[in-house]
Parts: C-alpha cells; sequence; structure tokens
C-alpha cells in the first residue's frame, strides 16, 4: 500500500494494540487512510483455509467502515470487512442475517449501509474483530494521494537525510560518543488533539524513518540496515531561541521522551506517539555506528506541525576591526585587465602597481624589539635565514620554516606540513598575489596556527597526534566557523583518513581553507546578502589559488 500510495504505513499486533485502537482506526478512516486486516495462519496449509466462523485464516482483509450505533440504550463499536474474493462472510454478531439489526431502525441500516448480500462485505461488533483478527496494517495517505475534498488530512513533513561515516552516523545510545552526531530533526508539535473524549492535552502524530536503495542495492551486497529513532523534548535553556545542534552532554543527561519500539532491519520503521505540545528532537539512526547510507524521515501529525534539520547557520566569525585582515582577491574585468577587490571596509580602490606594494610590505615589517618574546625572537631569526635579503619566503620555504618550528613541539606528533597544505597557507596570507610572504604576514600566520593547534591539542586527548573525524564539528565551531551537516560530512571526506582520525596537517589545512574561502566570499559580497556572481575566470582565479 505504502509502494502505491506514498503514505506512512503502520503495523499493529492486535493483541498488543494500544487501548485507544478503535479511535485510532476511525480517526484513520475519517482521513481516508487504507486500513487491512488478517488472521494468521501458523501452519502454511491453513492458508486461505475457511473457519466455522466464516472468516479465512492467512487471507487478507480491507476495512470499510468504522462506526458506533446506539443499540439497547447503549453504545456499540462496530467495524465493516471486505473479503476480496467477493463472496464467503462473518456469520456471527452483527453479519447480514444477525438477529442484532432487528433492533436498529431503518434510518440507521441506511447510514450504515447495512445489506443482505453475498458480497463479501459485512459489519462485526469491535471486539469480536479484536477477538478473531491477529494483524492490522493502516496506510496514513498525504493529501494529494486523496480524490475527496471533504475528507480530513494529515499535515505531514517530509525531510531527507544521510548517514556518512566518520561524521553523521553515529549509531544508537549503546554507543554515547559519537550518538550525538548523528542527523537531528527539530519537530515543534503547537496544536492539541480535538477530542472531546480526551481529559489530557497532546498531539496525535506519526513517525516513520526508511532507509533508501538498499533493496535496489541488494544485487551489489547490500543489506539493510537495523535502523530506529528517539524523540527527546527540548526545553527552553537548550533551544536557545536557535536550531543549535544538541551536543553530546545533552544526550548523556536527558533521556528520551519516546522512542520506537526496536531497532529493526526492516525497510521502515513507523510508529504512533501522542505528547504535550513543546518542542522535540528526532533523532534516526542506524543501530551501529558507520554504516552509511540514505534515508526519509516523516512526520504525519493530526495537527499542525514544524519539522526541519536542525542547521546551523554557515558563517565564520570575523575578527574585530583593530584587527581586520585585509585580503586581496584578484578577479577579472571586462578588459581582462587584473584588476584587485581589496575587502578593506568597502574599499574598492586599485592597489598601487604590484612592485610598489612588495616594497611598501617590506617597510611595514615589524622591527625587532625588547618586547618581543623569545619564540617570535626565533621565528624572526629562521625567518631571516630562509628568507635572505628580499624577507620574503616562498611556499617550500615556509614549510621549512614552520617544520623546524614545529618539531621542537613533540606533543603534536606531527610529521610536519606538506608542501600542498604551506603552498594554502601562502594562498590565505598573500595580500598582493606575488606567492610569497612578508615577515609580517608570516607572523599573523603564525597566529592563527597557534590558535587551531591548541584547538587540536584539546580534542586530542589520547595524545596521538590525531583527534576523531566526530570530533571535528565541535573543533570547527571552537574555531568560530559554523557550518550545517553537508559540509561537515564533506570534511570528513576530504581530511579523514581510512581510520576516520584527522592528523595536525590535515586539521591546519582544512582550518586555512575554511579561512580562505569565507574571507573570498565576503570580498565578493559587497551588498552583504549572502550571494555572489562570479565569471568562469573569476571562479577559476579563487579555487585555483585557494
Amino acid at each position: 500500500m505504502e509502494d502505491f500510495t506514498g503514505g506512512v504505513t503502520e503495523f499493529y499486533e492486535i493483541k498488543e494494540a494500544p487501548k485507544d485502537l478503535f479511535r485510532i482506526m476511525k480517526k484513520a478512516f475519517e482521513r481516508g487512510s487504507l486500513i487491512g486486516c488478517s488472521i494468521d495462519a501458523i501452519v502454511p496449509a491453513h492458508f486461505e483455509t475457511r473457519m466455522a466462523s466464516g472468516l479465512v485464516k492467512g487471507h487478507a482483509y480491507s476495512v470499510t467502515g468504522v462506526e458506533e450505533t446506539a443499540f439497547k440504550k447503549d453504545k456499540v463499536k462496530l467495524v465493516r470487512l471486505r473479503n476480496p474474493w467477493g463472496q464467503v462472510e462473518w456469520n456471527g454478531s452483527w453479519s447480514d442475517n444477525s438477529k442484532e439489526w432487528a433492533v436498529i431502525d431503518k434510518s440507521e441500516k441506511s447510514r450504515l449501509q447495512h445489506q443482505i448480500k453475498e458480497d463479501g462485505e459485512f459489519w462485526m461488533s469491535f471486539d469480536d474483530f479484536m477477538k478473531n483478527f491477529t494483524k492490522l496494517e493502516i496506510c496514513n495517505l498525504t493529501a494529494d494521494a486523496l480524490e475527496s475534498d471533504s475528507l480530513q488530512t494529515w499535515t505531514v513533513s517530509v525531510n531527507e537525510g544521510r548517514w556518512v561515516r566518520g561524521c553523521s552516523a553515529g549509531g544508537c545510545r549503546n554507543f554515547p560518543d559519537t550518538y550525538w552526531t548523528n542527523p537531528q530533526y527539530r519537530l515543534k508539535l503547537l496544536e492539541e488533539d480535538d477530542d472531546p473524549d480526551d481529559n489530557e492535552v497532546v498531539c496525535s502524530f506519526l513517525v516513520a524513518l526508511m532507509q533508501k536503495n538498499r533493496r535496489k542495492d541488494r544485487k551489489a551486497g547490500a543489506n539493510l540496515f537495523t535502523i530506529g529513532f528517539a524523540i527527546y523534548e527540548v526545553n527552553k535553556r537548550e533551544s536557545h531561541g536557535n536550531k543549535q545542534h544538541l551536543q553530546k552532554d545533552f544526550f548523556l543527561y536527558n533521556a528520551s521522551k519516546d522512542r520506537c519500539k526496536s531497532y529493526i532491519n526492516m525497510r521502515e520503521v513507523s510508529q504512533r506517539f501522542r505528547l504535550p505540545p513543546s518542542e522535540y528532537v528526532i533523532i534516526p539512526s542506524t543501530y551501529e555506528p558507520h554504516q552509511e547510507g540514505e534515508f526519509i524521515l516523516r512526520v504525519f501529525s493530526e495537527k499542525r506541525n514544524i519539522s526541519e534539520e536542525v542547521e546551523n547557520k554557515i558563517e565564520a566569525e570575523r575578527p574585530s576591526k583593530k584587527k581586520k585582515a585585509k585580503p586581496i582577491i584578484f578577479v577579472s574585468d571586462r578588459a581582462n585587465s587584473n584588476k584587485e577587490l581589496s575587502v578593506d571596509e568597502g574599499s574598492d580602490e586599485e592597489k598601487k602597481k604590484k612592485a610598489a606594494v612588495q616594497k611598501e610590505k617590506k617597510d611595514k615589517a615589524p622591527s625587532n624589539t625588547d618586547k618581543e618574546s623569545e619564540e617570535e625572537k626565533q621565528f624572526r631569526n629562521i625567518f631571516q635565514q630562509i628568507a635572505g635579503d628580499d624577507m620574503e619566503i616562498s611556499a617550500d620555504e615556509l614549510q621549512s620554516v614552520l617544520n623546524r618550528v614545529v618539531s621542537k613541539h613533540k606533543n603534536l606528533k606531527t610529521e610536519g606540513f606538506t608542501l600542498e597544505s604551506c603552498r594554502s597557507m601562502i594562498a590565505l596570507m598573500d595580500t598582493d598575489g606575488c606567492g610569497r610572504l612578508n615577515l609580517q604576514e608570516f607572523h599573523h600566520l603564525w597566529k592563527k596556527i597557534k590558535q587551531w593547534q591548541q584547538i587540536f591539542l584539546r580534542y586530542d586527548a589520547d595524545q596521538s597526534g590525531t583527534i576523531n573525524s566526530y570530533e571535528m564539528r565541535n573543533a570547527v565551531n571552537e574555531a568560530g566557523f559554523h557550518l550545517n551537516n553537508q559540509l561537515y560530512d564533506i570534511i570528513t571526506m576530504r581530511y579523514a583518513n581510512k581510520h576516520m582520525n584527522i592528523d595536525f596537517d590535515s586539521f591546519i589545512s582544512c582550518f586555512v581553507r575554511l579561512e580562505g574561502m569565507f574571507r573570498a566570499f565576503h570580498a565578493f559580497d559587497k551588498d552583504g546578502d549572502g550571494i555572489i556572481k562570479l565569471s568562469v575566470l573569476e571562479w577559476l582565479q579563487l579555487t585555483m589559488y585557494a
């Protein structure tokens, strides 16, 4: 039914069904849901065999009506079923020819569409239904699948996501170190149910988690993952008025408000819930961590809801004006001549010619003072030895400087920076496009590296010289970069090794790239609307040098 309609299906073992199953069925029927039921046949030979009651074992019935009617100064709950054979009907209470219909007036019989006809359709009491049937399936349809405008419809939210090894494939709560990295979806239940018989203020909703493409890729060896989900309530303190990704500590100290009955290796896991109006977070996951796959998370609610992925606004914390750097990005004008776009409080003035700028940079190089730290003196001495008279260094010279200094930091346990990393660093700090750094630029770069180095050491708790890729999300945030799940996935794929660890060189390379690309973007985004327009030449100049 789900494949034909795109709806969400609920499965009930009738012996374990909730107490309000009749109400669930009635509301589902009012919303145009497809409802089916069956009687288990344990022995294969008993499939499609007729019992004395007229019901057939191992046979699919459809539910075509769910009603209540007055009977002997009381109300009785009725269910109308249809045997798709078009014949063979229930012969117990409330069947076509049963005595119960004799006391029902004509108008009520007409409302219930009672007919004495061997057409496979019959009524039975809800109590008899519960005694005889063993399985119930309800396929709840979206508004676009319904033909009638008079039917009540569900509010539906659909979110597509994926689990990425080393970044967002955190496994279930049995794995607290990685569980918090799973995709997170905020669910705001805004209105309680309209139900006069219910004294509780609750919102009824369905959550369905479906894993994608596993059946399609079965021939390639893909099996269904064991999947499930949990629901956590988020109070105002944790919400902070925004949509921040909940951290590890939240899940260590907060139990789930509700969850699916079990993790299971089915294509889809779905369940109905009733919770007070509030804000919640749904965590879909595989049972084991490090399992990669795509999924769809759907939420059906009787009343209005808002369901969306938890994503930070993509931004970088900008330094104060006093310390603001002045990066320059080379772009092309219509005449194909090079000009420099400066990010100096929005100024667009062209700089002087390359030689003049280089001379100015030399003149501005800081002099050796008594206030210099021992480390700064060491840098100056090393820099002068390598840079020579022009006091500028290239990428391979930068590699030599950095690696000589970093080698003295035994706690980093690094083999040093690669030439490619050093080229990226020069691209970040090079303000005139000459491909070299002066002492001032190098000094500013080293301040950045020192800041990032402290972050790395904080997360390298075991002093292995690497950090776990799952913790890269927090390290990136601490450095002032706020990204979304897709970008965290990209960072993991780009910079983590096969063991899902990130070494110091890769860590710094990642931050250099983030810093450089954010600066470049802000240089082009003159009106601050978060959108830029680049020609092919501008795009290539920007990305090839970064």
